[in-house]
């Protein structure tokens, strides 16, 4: 179902957000009438951060623009008179606002769509299986609605207080006014003949006693005001605070945890979209209630009378300050974090956003961001507080960058487009830390001026953990130091501690969400995978899933002691397995077609018990990014017994010359994938296709793979190696690949 059609039937809350989308810079009825037209273009093909993609943008836009006037030319009636001028009237709105700067309408449609996207999600979520915790967040998000509710009535509450404060002072001071006016005319009296004075003078006093009778009951009454005043601000303050740690402290973190389990394949942490809305309240109203106060002051130093009045007003000036100021460095946030995995000399992006930057008003002087990359030790240091002023591990290019504010959005950031890492200076290891162990940290950091410079705010933000590297081959021990940074971190640690060991199931689930998202498949690793691994891992042969639970894995053993009889670490093959399987092997794995973690063992029980040339593939044990393929069939040295014959393994530099299912294919005498499924019914739709005739008389070679039938090449485990076979097959492939004219020059010289 279209999602306009389903946003439609919102309700309550969600339909208020839905609503609020738009207004101006897009009209809902634009998106009413072109709802099918919207939905069916590739906004996400628009890279935001590329000028160069304007012209896509541009192209949208004067489609839009084209399809709003056909819209409007096709109402008729009277009803679409009307129609077709407010249609018309959009259509020249939107090109003299988007005109010159197309990327804004994508972003801003984008925007709404995903709104509608989550929103919708949301509503039909709460009556799936799933409902139960949509309901829970649900009620998080009602509860949080609530409070803001209360917030602004309160506010509302001490807005009316202190308006009827300042009016009944302002009558105090004219009453005073009046007092010293009668001072005046008794002081006065002095000059008059004593008949005139006796005369006028029990009057004056009548009227003197009066009016400061009613001043020393109105000071009372005016500092009983204050005081409860001053009440209500704390309690508001106190509520503020309570808000406001709920949304820093529970759903941003959790945002960010979020975005730190996506560095590991996690699903996406999600749109900012609701916590800048909070933020955004949060800001709203601390703000008024600091004009409240800052108002109270001003009508205490207008009219000081003695009391507690002064102190209970610093201390709200100071709370509200620290309210504020821990709402404004803790929002200045990285919306899109830098490549954990940094490679010297490659150009790479971020972005940092300030979620309060468009109610506090901070774009009307656009502040700078500055990255920087430093130490493990000097984040340390920098979160101590001590001086870490010019600190800097390295030099990063196009480092500095203005924020910018996207009216369509709201969104104030700053969108790092060109950075690279011109050099990296590393500490002293300890022990046997390697470089891809060593972890450093982006450093981001502004100055913001809120409220015509009142108040000026230094903020810094620290990136997830980045592993520099200066080779490719490293990549693969750095993405390790990441992986267990981001699965096992705990918040609010000093940087960058993780812990040594964790429990097997932990690590399972770490491992399984890297591998779909690496392989990009909803197939995960299975319980019996995960037992493989673990007998990999802990050198068991035990079957039972139960016997590991309660295991523990240490950093050493995952990624610097190898495994026993190998060169290389646990997480060295396993990565090597999803490279492979990533790179080559990604359908046959969607459609299970690999068992994949079967040692050698395992496989000759399973294909024991099934007919010859039954077969099945699986992970190399002795080699990184290899798989075998194994199958059962007659013993040539002794007749009527069976065995189970394993290929040496292939790798990524074998499927480059031909692929898997086109050398299953080749092998004649590999018929039925394990248990029971002809090999054509599986792979045959991956083969290529038969060579096309002859060209300009040419015929073009032909790469086959083949087993030799003799036991020549037969080891004593049943292990063909087909590196000699292969000779051949990789000799034709290299012809193939040079340059024909060198080919020749070569031959007549």
């Amino acid at each position: 179902m279209a999602v306009w059609i389903q946003a439609q039937q919102l309700q309550g809350d969600a339909l208020h957000q839905m609503q609020s989308l738009y207004g101006q810079h897009f009209p809902i009825e634009v998106r009413h009438y072109l709802s099918q037209w919207l939905e069916g273009q590739l906004w996400d093909v628009i890279d935001l951060e590329n000028p160069q993609e304007e012209f896509k943008a541009k192209r949208l836009l004067d489609s839009l623009i084209q399809e709003l006037q056909n819209k409007a030319e096709h109402q008729v009636g009277e009803d679409g008179f009307l129609l077709k001028i407010k249609l018309g009237h959009y259509a020249s709105q939107l090109k003299s606002t988007y005109d010159r700067c197309p990327l804004e309408l994508v972003r801003c449609i984008k925007h709404i769509l995903y709104t509608e996207q989550r929103l919708v999600r949301e509503a039909s979520n709460s009556s799936s299986p799933v409902g139960g915790m949509m309901d829970s967040m649900s009620q998080k998000y009602q509860q949080i609605n609530q409070v803001f509710e209360e917030l602004r009535l309160l506010t509302q509450d001490t807005e009316n207080d202190l308006r009827k404060l300042q009016h009944n002072q302002e009558y105090f001071i004219i009453q005073y006014q009046e007092s010293l006016r009668i001072q005046a005319q008794l002081t006065s009296l002095a000059t008059l003949p004593p008949a005139d004075r006796q005369l006028r003078e029990p009057t004056l006093l009548s009227k003197r006693a009066t009016v400061e009778a009613w001043l020393t009951r109105e000071a009372n009454t005016l500092q009983k005001y204050r005081l409860d005043l001053a009440e209500k601000h704390q309690k508001s303050l106190q509520l503020l605070r309570k808000q406001q740690t709920i949304i820093l402290d529970d759903e941003l973190i959790h945002w960010k945890r979020r975005q730190q389990l996506a560095g590991n394949g996690g699903p996406p942490e999600g749109g900012l979209d609701i916590l800048q809305s909070w933020c955004e309240k949060l800001a709203e109203t601390i703000w008024q209630n600091r004009q409240q106060i800052r108002r109270a002051e001003h009508l205490r130093q207008q009219l000081p009378i003695p009391g507690p009045i002064e102190e209970l007003l610093n201390d709200l000036n100071s709370t509200i300050t620290d309210i504020i100021s821990a709402l404004v460095t803790s929002t200045f946030i990285i919306e899109k974090q830098p490549p954990q995995v940094l490679k010297t000399q490659t150009k790479f992006v971020a972005t940092v956003r300030l979620l309060v930057g468009g109610k506090l008003n901070v774009h009307m002087n656009p502040p700078q961001v500055k990255a920087t990359i430093i130490s493990e030790q000097q984040a340390k240091a920098l979160l101590k507080n001590e001086n870490t002023r010019n600190d800097s591990s390295g030099e990063i290019l196009n480092n500095n960058c203005v924020m910018e504010y996207h009216q369509a959005t709201g969104t104030l950031s700053a969108n790092f487009r060109n950075m690279s890492l011109k050099r990296i200076k590393r500490s002293d290891r300890r022990g046997a830390e390697s470089v891809t162990e060593e972890k450093f940290t982006i450093l981001f950091e502004s100055q913001f001026s809120v409220g015509g410079n009142e108040l000026v705010f230094q903020v810094k933000t620290l990136s997830l953990p980045v592993v520099v590297i200066v080779h490719g081959s490293q990549d693969n021990n750095a993405t390790a130091t990441v992986l267990w940074d981001n699965a096992f971190a705990e918040p609010g640690r000093v940087p960058f501690i993780v812990p040594d060991k964790v429990l097997w199931p932990q690590l399972c689930e770490a491992l399984n969400m890297k591998y779909k998202a690496e392989v990009q498949s909803n197939r995960g690793l299975s319980e019996e995978n995960l037992v493989f691994l673990a007998q990999k891992a802990f050198s068991s042969s035990s079957i039972n899933p139960d016997d590991y639970r309660g295991m523990t894995m240490t950093w050493s053993q995952f990624n610097r002691e190898s495994l026993p009889g190998r060169n290389f670490t646990f997480w060295q093959w396993f990565d090597g397995v999803m490279e492979l399987t990533k790179k080559h092997l990604k359908p046959h794995w969607n459609d299970g077609a690999i068992l994949g973690f079967v040692n050698k063992q395992q496989a000759q029980d399973m294909l024991m018990s099934k007919p010859n040339g039954t077969f099945l593939l699986r992970f190399s044990d002795s080699e990184i990014g290899g798989i075998t393929i194994a199958w059962v069939a007659e013993n040539p040295n002794k007749p009527g017994e069976r065995m189970v014959w394993n290929l040496m393994p292939y790798t990524a530099k074998d499927f480059s010359i031909r692929s898997l299912a086109d050398r299953i294919s080749d092998l004649n005498h590999l018929l039925f994938l394990y248990p029971d499924r002809p090999k054509d019914e599986v792979f045959s739709k991956y083969y290529t296709p038969p060579l096309s005739k002859a060209v300009d008389g040419y015929v073009k070679p032909q790469i086959k793979q083949v087993v030799p039938e003799s036991d020549s090449m037969l080891d004593a485990d049943g292990d063909f190696d087909l590196d000699d076979t292969m000779d051949v097959a990789r000799h034709v492939e290299e012809l193939l690949r040079r340059p024909m004219e060198s080919q020749w020059s070569g031959q007549q010289s």
